[in-house]
């Protein structure tokens, strides 16, 4: 079911529940029931869980100013390998690392 965002004056942006093509133009606000207007935002279309997507948004805010300084070489476990593929006659003439 979609989120729709609106717009209090007094108290901010709020979301709503609503099935789809079923928002208003309107609606009352959470706090004070005055009338909030309908606001329109980029579609949330994202994968994973918000505890994680929020964690990550906290350690890329934090390293914006305070990276974080690398004090050792990672663990050969962490290297990833390159697959072993056949190789073929056009392959077998370029140089190897």
């Amino acid at each position: 079911m979609p989120l729709y965002e609106y717009r209090c004056y007094e108290h901010g942006v709020f979301e709503i529940n609503r099935p789809l093509r079923m928002a208003t133009e309107s609606a009352k606000c959470l706090v004070c029931g005055g009338e909030a207007k309908r606001v329109f935002s980029a579609p949330m279309l994202r994968s994973g869980s918000r505890t994680a997507l929020l964690a990550a948004m906290d350690h890329a805010e934090k390293s914006r100013h305070e990276p974080d300084v690398v004090t050792s070489v990672p663990s050969s476990g962490a290297r990833r390998r390159t697959p072993v593929l056949p190789l073929t006659p056009t392959l077998r003439r370029l140089p190897r690392p």
